[in-house]
């Protein structure tokens, strides 16, 4: 009978999660990332324009509102840096120049702002090579300071014991956030390398010149190797405050924190899981680091599926609700496992309803992001329809960093309908300068019918989000009487109270 029940919970639930409408407010993210990705590769400037361009399309028409674009994926730089050397993911050969000078960065930024979409800068801190078939260019700072390094399995990495070594990302990250227009510099889930087994990470040399200097004993490397990620994280911190205290940091650690096993004897919380760890196996503690406010979000890469003994869905998704503190969190979502795996409750739907609904339903959750965005794009398994007719049918509003700022930005001024050569626009002035963070950077355009309540807490009613002051009205016939709202968002997404309204006839 107790099976009976639960049953008919879950299925009640996945009907449920049909008809609730999605909310206002949600990160919607998509991972886009280059490393040991062709496509690019060959691409002239117009072709990559071309293609950048539909991706983003694509990606706006299921009401995505972040793009996480990988700049950085091996100590090289999809972008025009001088301090690394251009990506092979770009050019095919690691260091060679675009034909013309070509900067990616500085197109996918413009382009997703100009669909109103935040851009993310994502970086690998301290891998250098992906795999042995990867050629460094010849004038590599592997090749001049080759002390260094760690090669570990088939790879390279950063000693991230090593301060010389830390202060070269945060050049980097300085760079970037001094350069480009970004919305955020985000780091995945690499921090010391995924344990292979049978090999040994080498870091005696680091390990014997500065564990005794920041007081860690011989038999605590573990506890060192946490603190040498946790003093990075700091510094790439205070770096993004010097530079743009509006840019964010944002991680997406690996799904599991740590197993509940490993937890015993009081040294902190664990999941009931059996897999790969952060803190104890990447030496990441990425609870410390919420809790410090070092970051501003976090993207657990909750990749499995509800019902997977290791790592069930369900459960990490709510343990992660309940343990991250004081900031953002978001679910990272694996695009396959979603869609192609069937509802325990229900084999002849797929996850992704209860998914959603598992994490919509959860107030600490603020959305999601999907891995990888091509997948959208390909519309794996129907991921595209299902997101465009029921779960991101919507624009949604970024939830507002309002531990960063927490004042809404001023209302519009002179809301007016003319018409214009280009047609019927409805347009109005910005109420104070653009370049400060906390004034309007975007506008949120609602529409009720004459008779209709002005209830901005709805989607439903929002026809567009623009980056313009203005906005083409769909004449009719100039019969249809209708009330718009124009509202003010600032760039940590705090929207203005009541808007400004005018009624047109249609």
């Amino acid at each position: 009978m107790k099976h009976y029940l639960s049953v008919l919970a879950f299925l009640v639930f996945s009907i449920t999660a049909v008809s609730l409408p999605p909310p206002k407010r949600e990160f919607r993210g998509a991972w886009v990332h280059v490393i040991n990705q062709s496509r690019y590769q060959g691409m002239t400037t117009l072709e990559m324009k071309q293609y950048f361009s539909s991706l983003l399309n694509d990606l706006a028409d299921n009401n995505i509102n972040t793009l996480i674009f990988q700049v950085r994926p091996s100590a090289d730089a999809f972008y025009k840096s001088n301090i690394e050397p251009w990506s092979r993911y770009l050019t095919g050969i690691q260091g060679q120049n675009p034909r013309d000078g070509f900067d990616p960065m500085v197109f996918l930024i413009e382009e997703a702002h100009r669909r109103n979409m935040e851009f993310h800068a994502w970086l690998n801190p301290y891998r250098v090579t992906a795999s042995q078939n990867d050629v460094l260019c010849r004038d590599h700072i592997y090749f001049r300071e080759p002390d260094r390094f760690i090669k570990y399995g088939n790879q390279i990495f950063f000693d991230p014991g090593l301060p010389q070594n830390r202060k070269l990302i945060c050049e980097v990250v300085n760079d970037i956030v001094t350069r480009y227009d970004i919305d955020a510099i985000h780091f995945d889930d690499y921090f010391y390398p995924y344990p292979l087994a049978g090999e040994r990470f080498d870091d005696d040399f680091s390990f014997g010149v500065y564990a005794h200097r920041q007081g860690f004993s011989a038999n605590r490397r573990a506890d060192w190797r946490r603190n040498n990620v946790t003093l990075l994280i700091r510094q790439v911190r205070n770096t993004i405050i010097a530079a743009k205290p509006w840019v964010r940091f944002g991680i997406s650690p690996f799904g599991i924190y740590r197993n509940k096993r490993n937890t015993a004897g009081g040294s902190g919380t664990g999941s009931a899981t059996n897999g790969l760890q952060n803190y104890d196996d990447l030496y990441a503690d990425v609870l410390l680091w919420a809790e410090k406010g070092w970051i501003d979000y976090i993207i657990p890469q909750v990749y499995w599926e509800i019902g997977y003994q290791p790592a069930d869905y369900e459960i990490l998704v709510d343990w992660w609700s309940r343990n991250v503190k004081n900031i953002h969190v978001y679910i990272g979502q694996d695009i396959a496992r979603t869609v192609k795996k069937p509802d325990p409750a229900d084999l002849s739907k797929n996850q992704l309803p209860r998914k959603i609904m598992l994490e919509r339903k959860l107030p600490s959750v603020g959305g999601h992001c999907w891995w990888p965005g091509y997948d959208i794009v390909s519309n794996t398994a129907g991921i595209a329809d299902s997101l465009k007719r029921n779960y991101q049918r919507y624009p949604a509003l970024i939830p507002a960093y309002t531990q960063m700022h927490n004042k809404r930005p001023k209302d519009v001024k002179s809301l007016r309908a003319e018409w214009t050569p280009d047609g019927y626009i409805l347009h109005w002035q910005r109420n104070g300068d653009i370049t400060n963070p906390e004034n309007a950077q975007y506008y949120v355009i609602y529409r009720f019918d004459k008779k209709q309540k002005a209830d901005l807490t709805n989607p439903a009613n929002i026809v567009a989000i623009s980056r313009e002051p203005y906005y083409k009205l769909p004449y009719l016939n100039g019969r249809n009487k209708y009330k718009y709202v124009v509202t003010s968002v600032d760039r940590f997404h705090n929207e203005s109270k009541k808007g400004k309204t005018r009624k047109v006839k249609l």
